[in-house]
């Protein structure tokens, strides 16, 4: 392919990239500009090419370009906010990524790549405005709003459920970090609300924050706040753990906070200190976090997402939130539950499902869990035409997902009937027992609620059956 087919089939793939890229040569000189980069500064890429940087952006200066930046030190820097006015006035920030450009050893330009957070950052900032003005009247056990949860709105007569909810309500009592565990519609922030609301620091504020909802950058000027001229355009602002000072912070999906953040909370969890970026003062702050995740924190700790020193330290109260699909027994007291909720919200009398819904209810997989029982339960109050739910209320496509083979099947040995010359019947049924509360344990990792439920036996049975094993003497 000739060199010119080259280059412009390059410039082409350049300037189809949805982020702002702006190249310079070593003088400062722009020699790329694409239509991203030139929309964000409010100029066309004819005013730009060929041009000197400062000459076109006179708001700059050698040290606040990152391209200059990175001409005159030869080093990369990586996910650096800008904030600057463009050619018209107009307020741009940015999250930039500037790299040198070399050819051999000889330096010959910088590349910068930047994405537009400006709708992002002032999303956020307006939600601690929001945060910091709720939190500061003094707030009661049950808000006006109805949006603070309490233990007895978390409905279940379920064992593995209700002995989690008694160990929240113990957690409650102290300052203890906490980690929850959960697949995605379980109810974590619920549970963690809960916990706010049942400990001494109800009347003290109460902020969530997910973790997988901002850039890195972003996050940290969140989390610990900015101080004036931390980098361009920064302005003094107090970041959501000094916002939490005597109350909870919630930080949803944990595991999406990149590592170096992670160990600046390690530093947060130990020392009870914060320091706003491009600050030197460090910041007493009182503040309980708890941490939720979506994946199993161990195999998370496996797969370098989470640091291991930051598991070990967020982890000093755990809970396990079980799905829906475990705790079948709950879904028709959900489904009353919703009912309930969308027939006073709607100004309806839907008084039940029918029982073939009754039946892909209960058959089904729920991955979405509790949430998606109640998306489920609202689609069909929308469509409802009589006093009952029927199958063709239900949304398209939903419950297309049966429950899996069942759990026994799953678990039971395959050829555990399998006769053996020579053996009674009763040795091969203690064999045949054995053999089902071992598959059973292991199955559940070794819990032994679960496994009674597997194997259709109370849990107090088991755990003889388990002692007898052990020591068969007793």
């Amino acid at each position: 392919m000739p060199l010119s087919d080259t280059v412009e089939m390059l410039q082409a793939i350049l300037g189809a990239i949805d982020e702002g890229i702006h190249v310079v040569d070593a003088s400062g000189i722009t020699i790329f500009y694409n239509h991203v980069a030139a929309k964000l500064d409010g100029l066309t890429s004819e005013e730009v090419l060929g041009k000197p940087l400062l000459e076109v952006f006179p708001s700059l200066d050698r040290e606040s370009s990152t391209l200059l930046r990175v001409i005159d030190s030869g080093e990369s820097i990586y996910n650096q906010p800008q904030v600057y006015k463009n050619w018209k006035g107009v307020r741009v920030e940015t999250i930039n990524t500037t790299l040198p450009v070399r050819v051999g050893k000889r330096l010959v330009g910088a590349v910068e790549v930047a994405k537009d957070i400006g709708k992002l950052k002032e999303l956020s900032e307006r939600l601690v405005d929001l945060q910091a003005q709720i939190s500061k009247p003094k707030r009661t056990k049950r808000s006006a709003d109805g949006l603070s949860f309490q233990f007895e709105d978390i409905l279940t007569s379920n064992e593995e459920m209700n002995q989690v909810k008694e160990r929240a309500r113990r957690a409650a009592r102290t300052s203890s970090p906490v980690l929850i565990y959960g697949e995605t519609g379980t109810g974590k922030e619920l549970f963690v609300q809960s916990i706010h609301q049942a400990s001494a620091r109800s009347s003290k504020p109460f902020i969530a924050q997910n973790c997988a909802a901002l850039p890195s950058s972003l996050l940290e000027s969140l989390l610990f706040g900015s101080t004036k001229g931390s980098f361009t355009g920064a302005d003094d602002r107090p970041g959501l753990f000094e916002l939490a000072d005597g109350g909870t912070l919630f930080l949803d999906e944990l595991n999406s906070m990149p590592l170096d953040l992670q160990a600046k909370l390690l530093r947060v969890l130990q020392d009870g200190q914060i320091r706003r970026i491009g600050g030197s003062q460090q910041i007493k702050v009182d503040v309980r976090v708890i941490a939720a995740v979506n994946e199993p924190p161990k195999i998370l700790v496996q797969q370098g997402l989470m640091r291991t020193d930051l598991y070990y330290r967020i982890n000093v109260v755990s809970f396990e939130l079980p799905p829906l699909r475990r705790r079948r027994e709950d879904i028709d007291l959900l489904v009353s539950h919703f009912l309930d909720k969308f027939n006073q919200q709607f100004g309806m009398n839907v008084q039940g499902i029918s029982p073939e819904v009754k039946g892909l209810f209960a058959s089904y997989a729920w991955p979405g869990n509790v949430r998606e029982l109640e998306h489920v339960v609202e689609a069909a109050m929308n469509m409802v035409d009589s006093d009952t739910i029927e199958v063709d209320h239900l949304p398209p496509h939903s419950l297309e997902r049966p429950m899996e083979q069942s759990t026994a099947e799953t678990w039971m040995p395959a050829t555990l009937l399998q006769a053996r010359e020579g053996r009674s019947l009763p040795d091969l049924m203690k064999e045949m027992e054995e053999q089902v509360i071992q598959e059973a344990m292991k199955s559940t990792e070794g819990n032994v609620l679960r496994a009674a439920k597997l194997l259709g036996i109370p849990r107090q049975t088991l755990q003889y059956k388990l002692n007898q094993r052990t020591n068969p003497l007793n």
